[in-house]
């Protein structure tokens, strides 16, 4: 039997609008926006800011199999400042369909152009390394694949299913893209059960045309709202990134529309610049001023909120799945 029948992993979800439409265009090369003007960040670092890597023993063994078993992580691709921290502790966030995005966001370090060919054998080599790093906890994200008929849904499917074949217990949190807001696409993914659904917000609405501009807010808050609805057991999370110029009554206001939609998990963590190409920082938050979003997120009633300067969204998420007692999924099989 081929391998992609094993997997069950259809070619396309059925009466998807997605599959209807035209095939996007993609450039080569990321457009070039107002913001690309080689705009360095001016001024030096705070010292909360600084980050000592490690190159403890299971921090190697979580590289060597990262790259034997030719695979991608987002903690490489993004330059995670956690990266250390995480492998050290022997986990990490496998990167899904490849190291190139058909978006062009202004503050992500992955690479933006034509993907290459999506590879069906994906799911089973993480799959394999989640059992061989005798994870518990296992994080899946992906780059921005608009030019598949679901977003690449079925290959976030497939993994989560070999997951659970290969390491029965093992909880998954998967970091998805909007799927350019196909209910059906999101339907592919619960339908496996994750223990936790994240879905970034990143940054404010006013500032969605410059931060992420292929991205829409509504769209996002769709996203996880009928996740829950889908399934009542998933945890529910989001993450978003300050110091990109907005308002803190923005950020609470970014924070009361996640709780209206009963959101449980929010990371919040300081905006760093990867490259003098992408957009500067307008300021950087104390640790005081984190601290205070935390306070104010708890009062709001998040189940679990990690608020400080170098936080990411995978950060502790080990920890996180501990919330999720996993309940039977509404989403029809």
């Amino acid at each position: 039997m081929p391998f992609r029948d094993m997997l069950s992993i259809p070619d396309k979800p059925l009466n998807s609008p997605m599959a209807k439409s035209p095939p996007i265009e993609l450039d080569p090369q990321p457009p070039r926006h107002d913001w690309h003007k080689e705009q360095l960040t001016r001024g030096r670092r705070p010292d909360w800011l600084r980050v000592q890597m490690s190159h403890s023993p299971t921090f190697n063994q979580v590289h060597g199999l990262v790259h034997t078993q030719s695979l991608h992580t987002v903690c490489e691709e993004a330059g995670c400042p956690n990266m250390g921290e995480c492998w050290g502790r022997g986990t990490a966030t496998f990167l899904l369909l490849g190291d190139t995005c058909t978006r062009s966001c202004g503050f992500c370090k992955i690479k933006t152009g034509r993907p290459q060919k999506v590879d069906v054998l994906e799911p089973l080599r993480v799959a394999r390394s989640v059992q061989e790093m005798q994870l518990r906890h296992a994080v899946l994200t992906s780059v921005n694949r608009d030019e598949l008929p679901d977003g690449g849904a079925f290959i976030f499917a497939a993994t989560l299913r070999k997951i659970h074949e290969f390491v029965p217990g093992c909880t998954v949190e998967v970091l998805i893209p909007d799927f350019m807001g196909s209910a059906e696409a999101l339907a592919t993914v619960m339908r496996e059960q994750p223990e936790i659904l994240n879905h970034n917000t990143e940054t404010v609405p006013r500032l969605y045309r410059r931060v992420r501009p292929q991205a829409k807010y509504p769209r996002t808050l769709e996203v996880l709202r009928r996740a829950k609805e889908m399934d009542a057991g998933v945890l529910t999370k989001s993450g978003i990134m300050v110091g990109l110029g907005e308002r803190w009554a923005e950020i609470v206001q970014l924070m009361q529309d996640l709780r209206a939609i009963d959101v449980d998990i929010l990371t919040i963590g300081q905006y760093l610049q990867p490259s003098r190409y992408h957009l500067p920082i307008e300021r950087y938050y104390t640790p005081d001023e984190f601290a205070e979003l935390r306070r104010i997120g708890e009062a709001l009633g998040f189940r679990w909120v990690e608020s400080a300067p170098l936080v990411r969204s995978s950060y502790h998420a080990d920890g996180q799945a501990r919330l999720a007692p996993r309940q039977p999924a509404s989403v029809p099989v």
